[in-house]
């Protein structure tokens, strides 16, 4: 039988991962050819933002305080800010890390349980690194997760033997790996139509519960 996906009530939480200045300085993460991809992830993000906020739904974020001295996501530096547009309203969950997974060392899963939420819709920053790593761990913590797989980006990598792998391969590597065992991938379109209505059309796919 077909697990069709149902629309998201007060349950659903919209987890924004680390939307701070510092993801833009690419030569860091990517090293000297340093290059991301989907420029498009920030609008998907502004949008089902917006969304959530008028439909009345929980926000919640990570912020990300690197323990790497030369890490750009530190709060000392400027590039440690929210990028414009991202800022936190009063009322929205926020947890500061120093770790991928948004659960280690916080409050992030007590903070949505006392809310009701069973139910997350993840975007942000980086694919492969701290969405990957909090997704993983919100479907092992039981929460019905779903990656907007638009609303999020990463880097190129550059592997042991040199080569240097295309951000978009990353991510849809990341991606696949996810979508099926930790999570339901889905679409920035469709995430703000689960909002108002069942999605007959996709299904829900998460497993590893």
């Amino acid at each position: 039988m077909r697990s069709v996906i149902l629309t998201f009530g007060p349950d659903t939480a919209l987890l924004l991962i680390d939307v701070q200045v510092g993801v833009d300085v690419l030569d860091h993460w990517g090293g000297p050819t340093g290059r991301r991809n989907n420029p498009g992830a920030e609008q998907v993000m502004l949008d089902l933002l917006a969304a959530w906020r008028a439909a009345g739904r929980q926000v919640a974020w990570t912020r990300h305080d690197s323990r790497e001295e030369a890490s750009p996501l530190k709060f000392s530096l400027p590039t440690g800010d929210q990028k414009p547009g991202f800022e936190i309203r009063e009322g929205e969950i926020v947890v500061e890390k120093d770790v991928n997974s948004g659960f280690i060392g916080t409050s992030l899963e007590v903070d949505l349980r006392r809310r009701g939420i069973n139910r997350l819709v993840v975007v942000g920053f980086f694919t492969n690194f701290c969405v990957e790593t909090t997704t993983r761990m919100a479907g092992n913590l039981g929460f019905d997760t779903y990656l907007v797989h638009d609303g999020c980006a990463t880097t190129n990598r550059v592997g042991l033997d040199g080569t240097d792998h295309d951000a978009q391969l990353v991510h849809d590597m990341t991606i696949a790996n996810l979508h099926g065992e930790f999570c339901t991938a889905i679409t920035g379109h469709n995430a703000q139509g689960l909002l108002t209505s069942n999605a007959d059309e996709i299904e829900r796919v998460q497993g590893n519960e």
